[in-house]
């Protein structure tokens, strides 16, 4: 532990983790529902953030229905850390009782290529318990992600992620583990909706507006050949869920920058699809949005301007 403040922190979350642990999922649901009430409450920069980036998007809705979004958002992943706390702590064979599979002959299909395959999702829905969940139904992956500040919670974070078999890949020199990962025909996951402050980001659209986003999913796929399918995770009733595996982008047909971007859009319009299908699953409150794009335009999504009412990153080159 490198500060008190990680001390205190780590010592809040552990006994935190505890509870939630002990009460029953329904009742964990609730105290969750209750910390993201609170949490949209009292904080006052992400609640305008999530706003803001809700009435760009969907700029036709009135205000209160994006502030109603924005209050289920903060509802969401309340419920979604106590959800994750408790869903970790189950013994497997319960893990497998409370979720579905829908794609599963895509990630069978790809596998059977022996090339490895890439899993791409963003923070929406059920994103952690999908990776935990999927080592059960399938085979276990490396999880792509970045270190948290405070030691003590990273740790923890890590020991939930692992708790199935997955192992965590850290962003800095985490090429050279994915591609090794992928040549034994293993599965790794990558969030692609986190905004990149790197010399190798591509601008692609997003909900109509520029977003920068690592180049480096393309770049991976190109150079191992693995198939690329986007997951996602959502709520079914009786508090399980429906793990969705799409059907694979087709990979860059060349490593030129506009190939990649191609097929950065075609990722992304992909997210977007599902976004829009479920806002209130989504990480509003992050600022995805930052700079105009270097030069030009991003390459146009799939979603039309008429139809819009509806950390170190990794290198490939490493």
């Amino acid at each position: 532990m490198r500060t008190l403040r990680h001390r205190l922190e780590y010592a809040a979350v552990a006994a935190f983790a505890a509870l939630v642990r002990a009460l029953p999922m329904s009742a964990g649901r609730a105290c969750g529902t209750v910390i993201g009430l609170a949490f949209y409450t009292v904080d006052r920069s992400h609640r305008r953030l999530a706003i803001a980036n809700l009435s760009a998007a969907f700029p036709s809705r009135p205000r209160r229905a994006n502030r109603a979004v924005a209050r289920s958002v903060f509802e969401h992943f309340g419920r979604l850390l106590v959800e994750l706390l408790k869903f970790s702590s189950l013994p497997p064979e319960r893990m497998r009782e409370l979720v579905e599979v829908e794609g599963a002959e895509r990630v069978h299909h790809a596998h059977a290529q022996g090339k490895g395959v890439l899993f791409i999702t963003g923070h929406f829905g059920f994103w952690e318990i999908h990776a935990i969940a999927h080592a059960l139904e399938f085979h276990p992956i490396g999880v792509l992600a970045r270190a948290l500040d405070n030691p003590g919670l990273d740790a923890m974070l890590e020991q939930v992620r692992t708790c199935t078999g997955n192992s965590v890949i850290h962003r800095r020199g985490a090429a050279r583990r994915v591609l090794r990962a992928l040549a034994a025909n293993q599965g790794v996951a990558v969030l692609i909706d986190q905004h990149i402050q790197d010399v190798d980001a591509v601008y692609v659209d997003f909900f109509n507006r520029p977003v920068a986003t690592t180049s480096a999913l393309g770049a991976l796929a190109l150079r191992s050949g693995a198939p690329v399918i986007p997951v996602f995770a959502l709520r079914l009733p009786g508090g399980r869920y429906r793990l969705i595996y799409e059907h694979a982008v087709r990979p860059p047909s060349s490593n030129e920058p506009e190939a990649i971007r191609e097929f950065t859009q075609r990722c992304t319009d992909v997210l977007e699809m599902y976004v829009r299908r479920y806002p209130e699953l989504w990480l509003w409150m992050h600022r995805r949005w930052r700079e105009p794009v270097p030069g030009g335009k991003p390459d146009r999504g799939m979603f039309p301007v008429g139809s819009r009412e509806e950390p170190p990153e990794i290198r490939a080159d490493d």
